[in-house]
């Protein structure tokens, strides 16, 4: 499999052309402003181990911060399609994988919810910190018709009530109630429990001890390092950094080194056989 980047299904409008404009802005810089946790990619290499290839999709792949370690991890035995509806972030994901040696990937410009695979194609579908983007139970119904019996589906986000407890959920003026795209726990178990041949296996759960300067959490915040600050108005989004300094300064003894923890989880599942 040569890397170029294809057309596939089009997007049928599921994310907001303010969405696509944001992820086009910040395609060259997504790496640095974004903290990449290779825990997932660890668990998900000893789920696979014993597959001897893996035809796979990363669905929402970004830049390609998680397809490299997916190929750190997995090594030859990986043949991986990256999915995304914008063209500037394949372009980044293109060069970063051709920079690290990475060959055997295709990238391919479609949506979630339209997925250009045919029936039984795949033994394995990732997403990661991108399924909010997504139309959930259409997702799930697109991996469950192109992945083969037996196949895994894994999905790595947060959930909405994670999102409520970290840096930004406490201290972050408006940030949860901008923040509405985020899935709750039950909401995965209701699609789940629509969607015919698939069946969670697990809900691995993670916690990240995260360290970092306050200038550095405002740089990421003025950035758009999360999709959910583009959705302020640029007045606005002063107006909330400058309430966010605040909060910081009035709640953290040293600002330099400003301390909470992050929460992710990664959902397992299977097709049926």
């Amino acid at each position: 499999m040569t890397s170029q980047i294809v057309n596939g299904a089009k997007s049928d409008g599921a994310a907001s052309m303010d969405n696509h404009y944001h992820f086009s802005r910040i395609a060259h810089r997504y790496r640095d402003l974004r903290t990449t946790d290779p825990e997932p990619i660890t668990f998900i290499a000893r789920e696979l181990s014993g597959m001897p290839g893996i035809e796979a999709a990363d669905v929402g792949c970004g830049a390609g911060r998680y397809d490299l370690l997916l190929h750190e991890h997995l090594g030859e035995k990986l043949h991986l399609t990256c999915v995304d509806p914008n063209r500037d972030m394949l372009k980044t994901l293109d060069t970063h994988l051709k920079r690290n040696g990475v060959r055997k990937f295709r990238a391919v410009n479609a949506s979630a919810e339209s997925l250009p695979f045919p029936n039984d194609a795949l033994d394995c579908v990732f997403s990661f910190n991108s399924v909010h983007h997504f139309s959930l139970q259409r997702f799930l119904e697109e991996s469950a018709r192109i992945l083969r019996k037996g196949g895994y589906l894994f999905i790595y986000t947060r959930l909405q009530q994670q999102n409520e407890r970290n840096i930004w959920g406490r201290y972050f003026p408006e940030f949860c109630r901008k923040e509405s795209r985020l899935y709750r726990l039950n909401t995965f178990v209701e699609a789940l429990i629509k969607t015919p041949g698939l069946r969670a296996r697990s809900v691995e759960h993670f916690k990240y001890r995260r360290i970092s300067a306050l200038d550095r959490l405002v740089e990421q915040a003025s950035a758009n390092h999360y999709s959910t600050f583009g959705l302020y108005p640029p007045e606005e989004l002063e107006v909330a950094i400058t309430g966010f300094r605040r909060n910081i300064e009035c709640y953290f003894e040293d600002i330099q080194k400003v301390e909470w923890c992050d929460e992710n989880v990664l959902f397992v599942i299977r097709k049926e056989e």
